[in-house]
């Protein structure tokens, strides 16, 4: 009995844990520039806000259902993407009860923000990690975002509630939330279905998905810095 305890202890501790990699996601943010930076030519995003991390897309490179979601933001420029759980989230006044059902399986829940400007402007670069990337790369991206919405008999998107701010929607994931499929498990899946070389084996926490973000953005640029510029060929 004493032996099943102390096995169970540690899950429980990770699973609350994951919990609070994820209460406060999707943390909404209002779209106003606060910092100055370049905009990459054509990246996906890693936002880590916490123990949270977020995916942003581009919008002028998406070319699937997704750009549906932009019907009522015409000068939207970037997507930002959460999951998160849906009780947990959407709690006014969060109690014990929220947090132990949590980590078991529940609905998920999707905020999309909608930026008109770029995301270094928004959140500052040190939050931010850019990957380059194809257009068929987006392309994977954005369809694993589509189908992690929950849709309509007609195949639409119908949001689940406003966000706080101007520009934060709410939507209902088709995903389930779990102690064991978090924000960061979601924004881990997302990249690796783009084809970038992202484990999802046992990520739960914000730092396995911005480590991974951090080596790839670093061999990117090493392989660019390795070739050689046209007046040295």
């Amino acid at each position: 009995m004493h032996l099943r305890v102390f096995q169970v202890a540690p899950i429980l501790a990770m699973m609350l844990l994951c919990l609070a990699a994820c209460s406060a996601v999707p943390q909404e943010t209002s779209v106003a520039s606060t910092h100055q930076a370049q905009e990459p030519a054509a990246s996906v995003y890693v936002l880590r806000r916490g123990k949270h991390t977020d995916l942003i897309l581009p919008v002028a490179q998406l070319h699937g259902p997704l750009t549906t979601l932009t019907a009522g933001f015409p000068g939207a420029r970037y997507l930002t993407f959460g999951f998160g759980d849906r009780q947990y989230v959407l709690a006014l006044h969060k109690n014990l009860a929220h947090v132990l059902l949590a980590p078991l399986p529940g609905d998920g829940l999707l905020l999309v923000t909608y930026l008109q400007d770029t995301p270094p402007n928004v959140y500052g670069s040190e939050h931010l990690i850019a990957l380059p990337v194809r257009q068929e790369q987006i392309d994977a991206i954005s369809g694993f975002v589509w189908d992690s919405l929950q849709q309509d008999d007609k195949g639409n998107v119908p949001p689940y509630l406003p966000g706080k701010y101007p520009g934060n929607v709410y939507y209902p994931s088709s995903k389930t939330y779990y102690g064991l499929y978090t924000c960061n498990t979601w924004t881990a899946e997302a990249l690796k279905t783009g084809g970038l070389p992202v484990s999802t084996f046992g990520v739960l926490l914000a730092g396995q998905v911005w480590d991974q973000a951090e080596t790839i953005a670093a061999q990117e640029a090493k392989a660019g810095a390795d070739v050689p510029a046209a007046n040295d060929r």
